[in-house]
C-alpha cells in the first residue's frame, strides 16, 4: 500500500561515516513514511542536520550549517528545522539556548522516532510526542517539547532499510555501537555510550541486503572494529564476520576501519591476509608511539606492542597500506616526545596518515591534565609531522608509476575531460587519494585492471587495460 506524500525535506550529514550510516537509516524511514527528499534545502518543508560533536572544529561546522538553515528559515525559504545526532546528544537542551530558532533537537539514539518528529514539527498544532518517545525539555514555554533523547539502547540498532547517499557501488557496515575504551582526550563513549555489537547474523543480513543493492565495495566501520563480540559472546569475533562477509554473494572488496591496535589475534591477521575479498588495507589510529604519552592518553599499549603488531602484519599481507592518524600537542608533549614520534613516523612509512593537533574537549580526563601545550606549538607539530608524512606519500606515489593494480571507478572526473575517478586499494573513499583514470566504456562500480602512468602529489594517474 502507497504512502502519501506527507512533505519536503533535504537532509545534510555530517561526520564519520559511522555517523552517515545513522543518516541513511533516518532517511530510510522518512522515505518510507511518506516525506520526499529535495536536494535543495530552499524551498523544504523542513532541514534535518545529522551533526557531529566530536572536537571542536566539527562543533562549529555543525554550528555554522544550523545557522545557515535558520538564515533560510528566517527569509521564509525554509519551513522548519530539526538538528539530530551527535551535537545534539553532548550539549543537549543547552542547544537550544545556542541556536534558538531550532525547531527540535534530537539525540543519537532518538533516531528511530526521526518521523514523528517531523510530523510533530510540522503540524498545524502539535501535540506533545508521548512520554513513552523518551521527548524532554528543561527550559520553559518555547523549549520544552522541542528535545527527544532516549537512552543508549540495550543492543545496537538494527541499520536495515537505509536510503544510502553513497554511490551505489559502496557502503558502509557498522558492526557495533559506542565504545568501551576510555582514551582521555576523547567524548565519545559521553555521546555514544558503551560497546553494542551487532549480533553476527543481523550484520550479515545487512550486508546481504547492501549486496542486493548493487553494493561492491563494503567498508566496515564501528568506533573500535577489533573490539568486536567481546561484549556480546565474551571474545573478540572480527576475524569470524570477516570470514563470513567474504563470503557473501555480490560483494567484491571488503575494507576495514577504526582497527583498534588490541585484540589483533593471530586468527584475524590470517583472516585479513587471505581473504580474496579483503582489500590490504587496514585503518589503525595509533595517536602516539611515546609510551609516555600512550600512557596519559590511557591507550593501554605501548611502543613495543605496536611495533610487534605492525611487523606481523606488514609480513602477513603483501602490499598492505596502513592507514593511521596521530594527535599531537597532547597535554605534557614534550620536544623530545614529539621528535620520537617524527622519527617513528619516518621509519614506518605509513602510506597514509593523518595529524590533528590536540583538541581540549571540556568533560574528558584529558582536559584536567596539567602541563597543557600552547595553540601556536601544537599547530607548529602538526605542520611538522604533516610534511615528514607527505614526503613519504609522495615517495610511495611515484614509487606506484609502472605497476599494475585494480581499481574502482567512482565516477567521472570533474577536473580532467575524458577521465573516471577510481581508488586503489591504498584508498578509502572521502578520506584518502584518488586514481585518475583514462579509458573507455567506463562506468561508476566498474573493477578495473589498471597501469598506473604517473603520479601527481598524493594521487596517481593511470590507463585502464581491462574491466573485469
Amino acid at each position: 500500500m502507497s504512502v502519501s506524500p506527507k512533505g519536503t525535506y533535504a537532509f545534510v550529514s555530517l561526520g564519520c561515516p559511522k555517523n552517515l550510516v545513522d543518516s541513511e537509516r533516518m532517511l530510510g524511514k522518512l522515505a518510507q513514511d511518506g516525506y520526499t527528499l529535495t536536494p535543495d534545502a530552499d524551498g523544504a518543508d523542513v532541514v534535518v542536520i545529522n551533526t557531529c560533536g566530536f572536537i571542536e572544529p566539527a562543533r562549529q561546522e555543525s554550528l555554522g550549517v544550523i545557522r545557515e538553515m535558520l538564515a533560510l528559515k528566517e527569509q521564509g525559504r525554509v519551513g522548519a528545522v530539526v538538528v539530530a545526532g551527535c551535537l545534539a546528544e553532548r550539549k543537549k537542551d543547552d542547544l537550544l539556548q545556542e541556536v534558538p530558532g531550532v525547531d527540535h533537537i534530537v539525540g543519537v539514539f532518538g533516531r528511530e522516532e526521526i518521523t514523528q518528529v517531523l510530523d510533530r514539527t510540522l503540524a498545524p498544532h502539535p501535540l506533545p510526542l508521548s512520554p513513552a518517545s523518551g521527548e524532554r525539555g528543561r527550559g520553559e514555554g518555547a523549549n520544552e517539547q522541542r528535545s527527544l533523547f532516549r537512552p543508549a539502547p540495550v543492543r545496537a540498532l538494527e541499520d536495515t532499510a537505509r536510503l544510502r547517499i553513497t554511490p551505489r557501488h559502496y557502503a558502509y557496515l557498522k558492526i557495533s555501537e559506542g565504545c568501551d575504551r576510555l582514551c582521555t582526550f576523547c567524548a565519545i563513549p559521553s555521546m555514544r555510550g558503551k560497546h553494542i555489537t551487532k549480533p553476527l547474523e543481523e550484520v550479515l543480513r545487512e550486508a546481504r541486503e547492501l549486496a542486493a543493492d548493487g553494493v561492491r565495495e563494503l567498508i566496515v566501520v564501528a568506533q573500535d572494529t577489533t573490539y568486536y563480540g567481546l561484549d556480546l559472546y565474551g571474545r573478540v569475533r572480527l576475524a569470524e564476520l570477516l570470514r563470513e562477509l567474504n563470503e557473501v554473494e555480490g560483494l567484491e572488496w571488503i575494507r576495514v576501519l577504526y582497527a583498534y591496535p588490541i585484540h589483533f589475534t593471530d586468527e584475524l591477521i590470517d583472516t585479513l591476509a587471505d581473504s580474496s575479498k579483503i582489500v590490504p588495507y587496514l585503518d589503525m589510529p595509533l595517536q602516539h608511539i611515546n609510551d609516555r604519552m600512550l600512557k596519559r592518553m590511557q591507550r593501554k599499549v605501548n611502543r613495543a606492542e605496536t611495533e610487534d603488531l605492525l611487523t606481523r602484519l606488514r609480513q602477513a599481507i603483501p602490499n598492505l597500506a596502513l592507514r593511521t592518524t596521530f594527535i599531537v600537542g597532547f597535554p605534557g608533549e614534550t620536544e623530545a616526545d614529539f621528535a620520537e614520534l617524527c622519527d617513528f613516523v619516518q621509519t614506518t612509512r605509513f602510506e597514509r596518515a593523518g595529524v590533528f593537533p590536540y583538541s581540549l574537549e571540556p568533560g574528558t580526563p584529558a582536559a584536567r591534565l596539567p602541563d597543557h601545550v600552547p595553540e601556536e606549538i601544537k599547530q607548529q607539530r602538526r605542520d611538522r609531522l604533516m610534511e615528514i608524512q607527505q614526503e613519504l606519500a609522495f615517495a610511495w606515489t611515484q614509487q606506484q608509476v609502472g605497476k599494475e593494480l585494480e581499481v574502482i571507478v567512482d565516477g567521472p572526473d570533474p577536473e580532467v575531460p575524458g577521465h573516471m575517478l577510481a581508488r586503489g586499494h591504498a584508498d578509502a573513499p572521502e578520506i584518502d587519494c584518488v586514481v585518475r583514470l583514462k579509458g573507455k566504456g567506463l562506468h561508476a562500480g566498474d573493477l578495473v585492471r589498471a597501469r598506473v602512468t604517473g603520479a601527481d602529489g598524493y594521487d596517481l594517474a593511470a590507463r585502464a587495460i581491462r574491466i573485469r
